[in-house]
């Protein structure tokens, strides 16, 4: 991934971001979705009985915060399931594929163009549910959320990290899909061993700490890594544009 000419992976963003911006359902997509997402916790927070004490009162807060870190898997999902395929469907994949931009930077730029509104509109979300905890909730259930530190730690450190592994999961269905719906299906169900962990988290099999999440973000770095290459290697010309692998390659 090395040696990649920076403006061409800027100019495939940019053409990805317009075609975000001219397509409805991709829009609704990521304008309701992470309203819909941002429902749960800030009612389970205004709801939570401020009587309850020691591990009860944890319990109430530290679920929503969790939920929260549902939204870099899930947001990207859309979007990375339409990297490919979609373009493939509107006959617009191939005369981008006719230019001089190569492989390396046609992914590295289509997974950006994911990234960037994906990590956004999460880091939107959570801050705007740790503003109305800050402002409306209950001061005891206020400062529980503001002493869960490897928590929000998690949030603002995971959200990139996750998001990265839902897009190159997404990105690698894409390019062997034959439709956007199936390729949109087959990346929510990858999201799974993400959406178990969490759940673990919330019922407390696994204990979070700052050493815990340093080391959860270093390994999904790692993972995310090893994936992008894997999918890399996946991904040729020929299949980009028909779905089949060319003979011989």
């Amino acid at each position: 991934m090395m040696g990649l000419d920076t403006p061409r992976v800027r100019a495939v963003v940019r053409k990805e971001l317009r075609d975000y911006r001219r397509k409805r359902s991709i829009v609704a997509t990521m304008i309701i979705l992470p309203l819909v997402f941002l429902i749960e916790p800030v009612v389970t927070i205004f709801l939570a009985p401020s009587a309850e004490a020691g591990s009860s009162l944890n319990t109430y807060v530290v679920i929503p915060l969790l939920y929260l870190l549902l939204l870099p898997v899930i947001i990207p999902s859309t979007l990375a399931a339409y990297t490919v395929v979609g373009e493939r469907e509107q006959g617009t994949l191939e005369p981008l594929l006719t230019t001089p931009i190569r492989q390396q930077e046609f992914i590295v730029g289509k997974a950006a163009a994911v990234m960037i509104p994906s990590a956004l509109l999460s880091y939107v979300v959570i801050g705007i549910f740790l503003i109305a905890v800050e402002l409306f909730a209950r001061a005891r259930i206020s400062s529980a959320i503001f002493h869960q530190g490897p928590i929000l730690l998690a949030l603002f450190l995971f959200t990139p990290l996750l998001a990265g592994w839902a897009i190159v999961v997404g990105m690698a269905i894409s390019v062997r899909a034959s439709e956007v719906r199936v390729a949109q299906q087959l990346g929510m169900l990858a999201s799974l061993p993400i959406i178990g962990v969490v759940f673990l988290l919330a019922v407390g099999v696994i204990h979070p700490t700052f050493p815990a999440a340093l080391l959860f973000a270093l390994g999904i770095l790692m993972l995310d890594t090893v994936a992008l290459r894997i999918v890399s290697r996946m991904f040729n010309r020929e299949r980009l544009v028909t779905g089949v692998k060319a003979a011989g390659t």
